[in-house]
């Protein structure tokens, strides 16, 4: 392919990133060994986050966990999904997705194509999660100006940061199996970590088949020529396999890292009934830092990934349009030493890609995409809580190589400056109360798609035309919070409303053509809502009773029109009840979606619905190794529903709803 030979930029990052993080072990000393950042959405490792920010991991995640990232974080609040059946889903965060969300694996990039389409599948398994942390809003400008919908951090522990062992060594793991009624999926993830406390070695593998989901509704499927009827989304069948090799050296005052990781996944897109995708992500990984340096910086990290990403869709079993994406991305970061009250880092990051598309449903052309960026975060600390400042400026080169032989596409090139900063207040106005406030302004590169996109895109049955003269998309951003906490007791909600100057919009320019022409506009967007969850201890004693409760909503128009955005999540109403007594624990959950009929003109309203579930789980010990049994029921009343966020409410209206009642047990056992 045209863009497949390598380049000066690569070898640059690449030996860069490499000689960063041998300076890394280098200048190791032997000293006290001191606790490692952790990656979380505050870059100074704070516990008190300004930023709303929400976290799930350990037994939580576990009873949360589904096929997909997107929709294992759905239901969180104002976290909605894609939901392009069960095996192609990623996070929507505030009403936004695509490029406007931020996923991240362990701090660094992960570069897939799951922006580009809704059936492009995450790279990442939520069998091999660790942790993955949600923040929303601004704030995020250590990450990117494109990130103003939130930020996905996935993390999975194959570099660590810190010793698991003592001098005298050891090894520990993990051991998953599950299996659900409702796809009846087999799944299963083995994870080993060994060594001391100078180095560590990590090895973990996963695999997931299912078969046609369960659900409440009659759907027609024709595949080989012959029509059948059934209670099952047709085509959604999946296998999925990945793993990792990983391994770490432990210094006094600091660490170096690598990884490499691989993830397949074969699944049938379920907006036709003999499309199938082959997915294949390879991913290598290089991670160091340096703490308590002295002087002005107080410690220095590096994290260098190269990804190689392919997307193959089959006709019928017949290979057809392969799509393809590598990429490099250098991050160095470093954390100042206090002045007074006053904490903070620095950065730089550069990303590489590259994308193609070859065969029948190519729309949009070869392209390469390099961006580098400087970034700062500050916190002041006061005597009543903390002041935070950021800002990131970057600079984004998009060129367009056409493809040979196709007058579809020409080539061109765009450069753009995106330049963006936030401010941001906590405020402890009380021994139990807390008050947050953001504002930022954020620019975004346009990307490649929308700059150069024409042909049909099946996954949206549309004609997408890009527009090579878009300019940056802008938009100001505000959040005001509120927390409280007592104990056990805890609330909090938030206020937002982001404004766009000139959001870059898929609007319809000829409904009427089969299939319909879309064409990327920019026009004026505002996204307002609110999202609020608390919890209330009833029981506190022998028994530990505990009601949940959560609520989000956010409205969505298209300023320039007066027309609604569309996909956009309705107002959701959520509750828990969960009990507790030794090694049992018990749940029991209600969660009511309202009606969508804010959509575009010519477009279908979803109706509303309720959807119960409960999990139940008991700690054992077997050999003196501990054991988690759980099971877990999803949709109790079997209701037919169907996301409003989902492409296919309007594309094959009908024909994809949520998953009917499913029954999912399994075992976890560490050791």
């Amino acid at each position: 392919m045209q863009h497949e030979h390598k380049t000066p930029e690569f070898f640059r990052h690449g030996t860069l990133a490499t000689l960063t993080l041998l300076a890394c072990s280098a200048w190791a000393q032997d000293n006290a060994t001191l606790a490692p950042v952790v990656v979380t959405g505050n870059p100074l490792g704070t516990t008190e986050l300004i930023a709303p920010t929400d976290q799930l991991s350990g037994t939580e995640l576990l009873l949360r966990s589904q096929p997909t990232l997107g929709e294992t974080l759905q239901g969180l609040p104002g976290v909605s999904s894609t939901y392009f059946g069960p095996n192609a889903s990623r996070p929507v965060i505030r009403g936004m997705d695509g490029d406007r969300i931020r996923i991240l694996n362990n701090g660094g990039a992960s570069q897939d194509l799951s922006s580009l389409s809704y059936d492009h599948a995450v790279a990442l398994d939520p069998l091999l999660i660790e942790r993955v942390e949600v923040l929303r809003g601004p704030g995020v400008l250590q990450y990117g100006g494109s990130a103003v919908g939130g930020v996905v951090n996935v993390i999975d522990g194959r570099i660590h940061r810190e010793p698991m062992f003592d001098e005298k060594g050891g090894v520990a793991g993990k051991l998953d199996m599950g299996y659900a009624t409702g796809n009846k999926e087999q799944g299963g993830a083995v994870v080993l970590d060994a060594g001391t406390h100078r180095y560590s070695l990590h090895v973990d593998a996963m695999s997931r088949k299912t078969e046609d989901v369960a659900v409440p509704k009659d759907i027609d499927c024709t595949q080989g020529g012959v029509t059948t009827t059934a209670r099952r989304i047709c085509n959604s069948a999946s296998r999925s396999y990945g793993g990792a090799l990983g391994g770490t050296l432990f210094f006094d005052r600091g660490y170096l890292g690598a990884s490499l990781s691989t993830y397949d996944s074969d699944y049938g897109s379920v907006a036709e009934d003999e499309v199938t995708i082959r997915m294949r992500s390879n991913r290598l990984a290089l991670e160091g830092e340096l703490r308590d340096l002295g002087g002005p910086l107080q410690s220095l990290k590096a994290q260098f990934s190269r990804n190689d990403y392919r997307h193959t869709e089959y006709e019928a079993g017949t290979p057809g349009t392969l799509f393809r994406t590598g990429g490099k991305d250098l991050r160095l970061q470093a954390r100042h030493a206090r002045l007074g009250a006053l904490d903070g880092v620095i950065g730089l990051q550069f990303e590489d890609s590259r994308f193609s598309a070859d065969g029948a449903e190519a729309y949009a052309p070869y392209s390469r995409t390099r961006s580098s960026a400087a970034f700062v975060h500050e916190e002041l600390a006061t005597g009543w809580g903390k002041l935070s400042a950021g800002a990131r400026l970057e600079s984004v080169n998009v060129e367009s190589f056409g493809i040979t032989g196709n007058a579809a596409f020409t080539p061109g090139s765009r450069s753009f400056n995106p330049a963006s900063y936030a401010l941001g207040a906590l405020w402890n106005v009380a021994p139990e109360w807390q008050l947050t406030s953001n504002l930022s302004l954020n620019e975004r590169a346009p990307r490649h798609y929308e700059l150069y996109a024409n042909g049909e895109h099946v996954a949206t049955n549309a004609e997408e035309i890009g527009n090579p003269n878009l300019g940056k998309e802008r938009s100001a951003n505000v959040d005001i919070g509120a927390a409280w906490k007592r104990g056990a007791h805890r609330a909090k909600a938030q206020l937002f409303q982001h404004h766009f100057s000139n959001y870059i919009s898929l609007e319809g320019t000829d409904l009427g053509a089969s299939p319909p022409e879309y064409t990327y506009t920019q026009v004026q967007a505002r996204f307002t809502g609110a999202e609020a969850s608390g919890n209330l201890r009833l029981l506190d004693e022998q028994h530990k009773l505990d009601l949940g409760l959560r609520a989000d909503t956010v409205r969505a128009e298209n300023s320039s029109t007066g027309q609604p955005l569309p996909r956009i999540a309705p107002h959701r109403l959520g509750a828990s009840l969960s009990w507790s007594r030794a090694a049992w624990g018990a749940r029991l959950g209600v969660d009511s979606h309202a009606g969508q009929d804010r959509v575009p003109a010519g477009q279908l309203a979803t109706g509303g619905y309720t959807l119960w579930n409960a999990a139940l789980h008991w700690r054992d010990r077997i050999g003196g190794a501990p054991v988690l049994w759980y099971a877990r029921l999803d949709n109790i009343g079997n209701t037919l529903a169907y996301s409003s966020s989902s492409i296919l409410t309007q594309t094959v209206p009908g024909r994809v709803p949520l998953p009917g009642r499913s029954l999912k047990a399994g075992v976890q056992l560490s050791f």
